[in-house]
């Protein structure tokens, strides 16, 4: 819901960052490994309870998947990227309610489940429509830049990274948000599924 306007917002830094980037020889996909490295470091973090810091990789992590795809395309952008850049970026999403799991089972295990499997609607229904969408040539009219079709919703990349911030700064609270996140991506899914269903009429 609200990457398109961040992507908006943070597009002329980008562009200034990756030239500097593509004039030392550093490639997208080193981009992408980096963040998603960097990103990864918030799972022993959150287990050690030292979230804040957690919360600090979170936030860089997506600073280098915006700066991953602005470094391709000023380059040239292979689906290879793309498909290393989508599969790291939900293995990193999955892996936060996971930590906190692992944290405090007996308090977070469930809701953290709950969730995960939420994230398990919500990438289905985004990659599905993808697939199907390249097969029929569309283009996104939203996110002109992707590497496919990019699909929105109610709880994409920025919405993620809010509630993750919310439960680094309130862990106490993970089971609440968690519960709330995932009836959110419940719903994305079904809004999906009737926009795939619709288009592919």
């Amino acid at each position: 819901m609200l990457d398109s306007k961040i992507l908006d917002k943070t597009r002329s830094s980008l562009q200034q960052l990756a030239k500097l980037l593509l004039a030392k020889n550093i490639t997208a996909n080193q981009i992408t490994v980096a963040g998603f490295l960097v990103g990864m470091l918030a799972v022993p973090l959150i287990i050690l309870d030292f979230t804040y810091l957690a919360l600090a990789c979170m936030i860089l992590n997506r600073l280098l998947d915006g700066l991953d795809g602005t470094l391709a395309r000023l380059s040239t952008p292979t689906d290879r990227g793309g498909f290393l850049d989508i599969v790291l970026d939900f293995i990193f999403y999955s892996s936060i309610p996971l930590a906190f799991a692992i944290a405090d089972p007996q308090t977070n295990a469930l809701a953290a489940a709950v969730l995960i499997y939420a994230f398990i609607g919500t990438g289905c229904s985004f990659l599905a429509f993808a697939t199907i969408a390249a097969k029929r040539q569309m283009q996104s009219t939203e996110f002109p830049d992707k590497s496919f079709y990019y699909l929105g919703g109610l709880t994409e990349a920025t919405e993620t990274i809010v509630v993750f911030g919310l439960m680094c700064l309130l862990p106490g609270y993970f089971s609440i948000i968690a519960y709330c996140f995932a009836l959110l991506c419940g719903i994305t899914t079904l809004l999906r599924i009737r926009a795939g269903l619709e288009l592919f009429n």
